[in-house]
């Protein structure tokens, strides 16, 4: 077992577990230490702070009745540990988080689900159906996890700048692949209250990808380290020289010519047609349709070539 701050019961969809807290000293793997520091996890929890505020407001205007969502912790645990935890069946959002790497998970029951739904719909709420979203009730659900997901956006601008993307809905967690069993995540657990429906719902971050960021990697402001200047110094001369070695396809070209579609179809061998490039006007040397010099026109023995010439100036192409 990991160092953890709570201690989860089993879930029962649409009410809140207990959680109680340890009283006793708490096991500690040494094979996998933990490595958010107090910082950390200072600045995970002024984003999900931030992210249960405006998720509160979402809620409730959408659904025009009283909502909530509390932050109660945040723990590290493996993907393995994350999973079991779950009931079955929950609502479980697949999210991606560009520019991150790997796939988050927005987590609450299903009864919570079906009672959101019962409310934009224009009903009190009240008991629902356990069963998955029909074909009508899942663009309602995920209309408002999209909304939700740029609130999420929002919140963590502080740490990381990303587009979190909704990418599917899934009721079983043990079908969910977010991740390798031993791969370390950060999950984040709320109070979250629609009406009188209440539930435990769950954030869940890949650790590896969040974790950098935390630490102020890729920030402009972040102080870098020798071995980080050793290490971004290297990787932008490997870029360099990767680059300078690349092929590229270069042409000489003339001035391009407007004709009309008619013209192109009339056309038959032997048509002169005019251009308007004067004679006195070097060619453009082009790559990638971006002009980056000029040449005039000759050979070399048996081959045609051209000779890079200045750039023209504007008396010379009058």
């Amino acid at each position: 077992m990991t160092q953890s701050s709570v201690a989860g019961a089993a879930r029962t969809p649409g009410r809140i577990s207990r959680r109680i807290k340890n009283a006793g000293p708490e096991p500690y793997d040494f094979r996998r230490p933990t490595k958010l520091s107090r910082e950390h996890v200072r600045m995970l929890q002024i984003a999900y702070e931030a992210f249960a505020r405006q998720f509160t407001t979402l809620l409730t205007t959408s659904l025009r009745v009283v909502s909530q969502a509390t932050l109660v912790s945040i723990e590290q645990l493996t993907y393995d540990e994350y999973v079991p935890s779950l009931s079955s069946p929950t609502i479980m959002a697949m999210v991606t988080l560009e520019p991150l790497a790997g796939t988050a998970i927005l987590e609450f029951s299903l009864s919570t689900g079906m009672v959101s739904i019962d409310h934009m719909l224009g009903g009190p709420g009240g008991e629902q159906p356990s069963r998955p979203l029909t074909d009508i009730e899942t663009p309602l659900l995920q209309g408002l996890l999209e909304r939700a997901l740029g609130e999420l956006r929002s919140a963590f601008e502080s740490i990381v700048h990303v587009r979190p993307r909704l990418v599917g809905i899934e009721y079983n967690p043990q079908f969910v692949q977010a991740g390798v069993a031993s791969d370390a995540v950060i999950v984040a657990s709320f109070d979250m209250r629609v009406g009188a429906e209440e539930c435990v719902a769950t954030l869940c971050l890949p650790f590896g990808s969040i974790f950098p960021k935390l630490q102020g990697e890729g920030r402009a402001d972040a102080p870098l380290s020798d071995q980080q200047r050793t290490a971004r110094q290297l990787a932008k001369d490997n870029l360099m020289a990767g680059l300078g070695a690349a092929p590229l396809e270069v042409a000489v070209r003339f001035d391009a010519v407007r004709m009309r579609p008619a013209e192109l179809v009339g056309l038959q061998i032997g048509d002169v047609i005019p251009l308007t490039h004067p004679t006195s006007t070097p060619l453009a040397v082009t790559a990638a349709g971006l002009t980056f010099g000029h040449a005039v026109p000759g050979s070399q023995g048996a081959r045609l070539a051209c000779l890079v010439v200045a750039q023209p100036t504007e008396d010379d192409t009058r």
